[in-house]
Formats: C-alpha cells, sequence, structure tokens
C-alpha cells in the first residue's frame, strides 16, 4: 500500500454511480477503475452522457444530494479513501488538494462580484491566517501565473472575453495550488486559436506545479496534446485505457476507438465524407444485456449480445472487449 502511494494520486476501484428518481434509475458509472500518477495527466474521453462528469463529480463528494447515489467502489486520493470521510473533511479537500475547472465559464464566475474577490474567496477560505495584504499580493501573482494584467482584478466578468474567463476560472482552481485538477471540458467554447492558447498554458503551468490532472474532454486532439494516459468511456464503462502511445500508435483498439478515430477528419485522406459511429449511445436507464457498445458495433456477435465483456491487460494496456478475449478463437486480432 504504502508503495502505491508514491507512484498514484487518485486510485478509483470498481465505483459505481446511479441517479435515483421516482420514475426510473439511471446508471451512469458502471464499476469502473481509474488511475492517475503524481504529476501525471490522464485524459477521460468519450461523448457526451458517457458519464465523464459524474465521474468527476463523485472525486469531490458532488453528486446531487437527493438524487445521485455511489453504490459501490472506492476513491483513494494520496492513499485515502474518500468514500470513508464527512463533509467537513472533503470541505478541506475541495478547492485546495483537488480543484476543478468546470465546463462553462460564462456561468462558473458570478457577475456581481469583480474577479479579485472571487479569487480571494477562494484563497481566504483554505487560508485563514493569510493577511489582507497577503491575500491581495497571492491574488496578483495568481492572475499573472495565468497570462492576466493584477490591475484587472478590479474588472467584472462581463469585462473579459471568453478566453480570459477561462483563465480567471483556471486561476481560481489553481490559487492553492492543487495536487490534483479535474478539468472538465475546459476549452468547449473557446475558439480554436484560444483553446491552444489556454491548453498551452494549462501544460505549462502544470510542470511548474508538479500537479496531476484529470482533462474530460471528448477531443481526441486535445489528448495528444496535453495526456501522458487515456481511458476511453462508453455508456458508463471505461472500454479501452493505456498511454497516449497505446491509443494512437498502438496495433489493438476497441471498436468504438476505432469509431472515435474515423469521425476525426484526416489531412492525409481525400475521402469526401467522415465515417460516423451509426446509431446513439444506449439510454443509460435501460443499457443492453451485454456489450453496452454492441448495438452500434460492426463486428457484434452473439456473445456480445448476452455477456458483459471482460478487460483484458496487455501490459499498460487494456481493452474491454470478446474480440481480444484470450479465450475466444482469433480474438486478439483487431485493428
Amino acid at each position: 500500500m504504502a508503495e502505491e502511494r508514491t507512484d498514484l494520486i487518485l486510485d478509483i476501484k470498481n465505483l459505481k454511480v446511479v441517479y435515483k428518481t421516482d420514475m426510473e434509475v439511471v446508471e451512469a458509472v458502471n464499476n469502473i477503475d481509474l488511475k492517475i500518477g503524481r504529476g501525471k495527466t490522464l485524459g477521460l474521453v468519450g461523448e457526451t452522457g458517457a458519464g465523464k462528469t459524474t465521474t468527476a463529480l463523485s472525486i469531490l463528494r458532488l453528486l446531487p444530494a437527493v438524487t445521485g447515489k455511489v453504490l459501490e467502489g472506492e476513491i483513494h486520493f494520496d492513499g485515502q479513501n474518500l468514500m470513508e470521510f464527512d463533509e467537513h473533511f472533503m470541505h478541506a479537500i475541495r478547492g485546495n488538494r483537488i480543484s476543478m475547472v468546470f465546463q462553462d465559464p460564462m456561468t462558473s464566475l458570478n457577475p456581481v462580484l469583480t474577479v479579485g474577490d472571487q479569487i480571494a474567496e477562494a484563497i481566504s477560505l483554505h487560508n485563514d491566517q493569510l493577511s489582507k495584504e497577503e491575500i491581495d499580493r497571492k491574488v496578483e501573482d495568481t492572475l499573472s501565473m495565468v497570462g492576466i494584467l493584477p490591475k484587472r482584478k478590479s474588472d467584472y466578468p462581463h469585462q473579459f472575453s471568453g478566453g480570459m474567463k477561462q483563465r480567471v476560472i483556471i486561476a481560481m482552481a489553481l490559487c492553492c495550488e492543487p495536487e490534483l485538477l479535474i478539468a472538465d471540458e475546459p476549452t468547449t467554447a473557446l475558439d480554436v486559436t484560444i483553446q491552444a492558447q489556454v491548453l498551452a498554458m494549462m501544460r505549462e503551468l502544470r510542470e511548474r506545479l508538479g500537479m496531476a490532472m484529470l482533462m474530460i474532454t471528448h477531443d481526441l486532439g486535445i489528448v495528444a496534446q496535453t495526456c501522458d494516459d487515456v481511458a476511453v468511456m462508453y455508456a458508463g464503462e471505461i472500454v479501452e485505457a493505456g498511454t497516449v502511445e497505446d491509443i494512437f500508435t498502438g496495433e489493438h483498439h476497441h471498436p468504438y476507438t476505432v469509431g472515435l478515430f474515423n469521425s476525426i477528419p484526416n489531412l492525409d485522406s481525400r475521402a469526401s465524407r467522415l465515417k460516423p459511429i451509426p446509431g446513439l449511445v444506449p439510454d443509460p436507464t435501460n443499457l443492453p444485456k451485454g456489450c453496452v457498445f454492441s448495438p452500434r458495433c460492426e463486428h457484434c456477435t452473439e456473445i456480445c449480445r448476452q455477456q458483459r465483456p471482460e478487460t483484458v491487460t496487455h501490459g499498460t494496456h487494456s481493452l474491454r472487449c470478446h474480440l481480444f478475449a484470450e479465450k475466444k478463437e482469433g480474438g486478439a486480432a483487431h485493428e
């Protein structure tokens, strides 16, 4: 266990999360495992509704109080299982040791407070021993760190562009120098040029602060630029995981991962149309009996419709697909 703590900042084991209402049960996350090494970035990739944000909210214990339930699993942060602690303990963790950048910068900032006041609030919440002058100095240092002039601390959110707002959000997340940053689609609302600037800044800050990062995205280009490891999520399950090299240059891939790559424009190809994945993500209140991807998979067989596949691991690369099951004849030969 001690050795595990030195290598991993986050270790999620067998996590299962549902949303329960009087009408239905949404199976959002289904027995997933995730690991993030210290100072490393893990890219969590998948379509909308795959369960990526639910996974992030589970780490911070921020699921909706009435409907969100963690049915099984452990979430170990720096060797401690966060599921065993009370809200008071989590209050000291959130924003301090684990921070999160939420999806939409337009709605994440309070429109009636200056950005300086909002960053100062985050700092003072976890550093009550600091004087007002020290907090003010730290606000200015934090803004400088993300490329914003310190004098703009007196400005309000509406005075910033979308890219600058996202920098402010990142500044708020980093002001206490967390050990783990969760970035949930941090560049979705930004144009390509600003997106590249924000990603470059996040990579630089990660190196400077030595923090680990969970990068939630549907963009494989972002993953290639920023991540060390990748987990591909579909309908609440991790269907493929490995290093960036495993996912981008490896020989074998899950059919869903292949579909994601086929949906990306290729400058070397003269194809007139992209090849989208047919069908839709399954209804999380009524998941398929067998493999969750089977209704959309061109390699689907009867066993895929009837039986959930086990995870097959080769070195750092793991796949959850019957095509790669060791006992299945010719199974490890799909690309």
